[in-house]
């Protein structure tokens, strides 16, 4: 006989699967945990490091002893600049004609006098020809006038004209004289005029920009190309204003033109007496050697002298590098040597500079090994 029970089987509780997941990843955590702690060394040997900053060490008889001291050095102010001519010309044309050949290019060097350019000059000789015909006609006039006078005074002493007959060829004379000094007048100018159909270099030069070309027609005035002298260059830069009142004309300045990699000594030429609106600066206008190969346009440099700055330099040698760490080695009252971080700064002429760690007057050590510093390289 088959007994059938309606039992009911157990539930399982859901906080146990929650404490297993836990279980787990607490496990995991631990497991990454010592595996880092193996990787960067925790269970092996230390081994000793470098000294700390301040641990005190004994004098080596090898090392120098350098006293820190405190130097004033000049401080500068620099003014950016652009290098133009001082004598910069347009060369233009003072007549109305076309350009017949034109003999330059840009980035030509001329010298005083050479041709730049010809132009269509024959208006200008039928003019000058003109001219030469009324010279020659007024010349005919004066000569016949003159010998006019010279019989009428004949007649006059012959009682032969009246005095009223003799004053009017005089006159006449006079008026003849007249009439061939204006035809010589117009005989100069016209080949004064012609002349101005070859345009020639007023200075030795440059040629910057050539503004026409052959067959253009050039009105009076117009420029035709625009050059400068090469050996007589400036530095134009803008200075603020507390800077330009302690400039003044003649004053020597060092200056730098970085594209050449040159620093050279300027002279102030010209201060403009009018300050710029919207940068609230004034031009100042510099001038010196001229180097070769100089070119307007050029990026420059002037530097202003300001007030002393106090600087602690001490010799790039005795600073040491530890890491990131700058260490030197200072020597205390008692002859000991204790390391003592610094902060260095710019490399100056006096040596490097030390912007803190140390104070004027105390001692440093540089260790020298067979004649060679050891320290900061260079």
């Amino acid at each position: 006989m088959t007994t059938v029970t309606n039992e009911t089987p157990p539930k399982r509780t859901p906080w146990i699967g929650l404490v297993k997941g836990l279980l787990v990843a607490v496990g995991l955590v631990a497991f990454i945990a010592v595996l880092m702690l193996w990787l960067s060394g925790f269970f092996q040997e230390k081994v000793a490091g470098a000294p700390s900053a301040g641990k005190m060490q004994a004098a080596l008889p090898d090392g120098e002893i350098v006293t820190v001291e405190l130097t004033k050095l000049p401080r500068l102010e620099s003014a950016v600049g652009t290098i133009r001519a001082v004598h910069e010309v347009g060369v233009a044309s003072k007549i109305l004609a076309r350009v017949k050949e034109i003999r330059i290019k840009a980035g030509q060097r001329v010298a005083k006098g050479e041709v730049l350019a010809l132009l269509d000059e024959a208006d200008l000789k039928a003019r000058l020809e003109q001219a030469e015909s009324a010279e020659i006609a007024a010349k005919a006039r004066l000569d016949q006038a003159k010998a006019d006078l010279v019989r009428g005074e004949r007649l006059k002493a012959r009682q032969a004209i009246s005095v009223e007959e003799l004053e009017k060829m005089t006159t006449e004379a006079r008026m003849a004289t007249a009439e061939f000094d204006r035809a010589r007048q117009a005989v100069s100018e016209a080949r004064i005029t012609e002349d101005y159909a070859t345009i020639k270099a007023p200075i030795t030069g440059i040629i910057v920009d050539k503004k026409v070309n052959e067959g253009d027609t050039l009105q009076p005035g117009q420029v035709l190309a625009t050059m400068y002298d090469p050996g007589r260059m400036q530095m134009v830069a803008t200075v603020r204003e507390s800077l330009a009142q302690k400039l003044a004309v003649g004053q020597q300045l060092p200056a730098r033109i970085d594209t050449l990699d040159m620093d050279c000594h300027a002279t102030v030429s010209e201060i403009v007496p009018e300050a710029q609106a919207d940068s609230r600066s004034f031009q100042v206008k510099v001038t010196g050697p001229c180097p070769p190969d100089i070119i307007s346009g050029m990026f420059g440099r002037i530097y202003i002298p300001l007030e002393d700055e106090p600087v602690l330099a001490i010799p790039p040698e005795a600073i040491r590098k530890v890491g990131q760490l700058s260490e030197v080695d200072v020597v205390t009252d008692s002859g000991f040597i204790a390391r003592r971080v610094v902060q260095p700064g710019r490399l100056l002429k006096p040596g490097r500079e030390i912007l803190s760690g140390l104070k004027p007057g105390e001692k440093i050590r540089i260790v020298r090994i067979q004649g060679e510093a050891v320290g900061e390289p260079k």
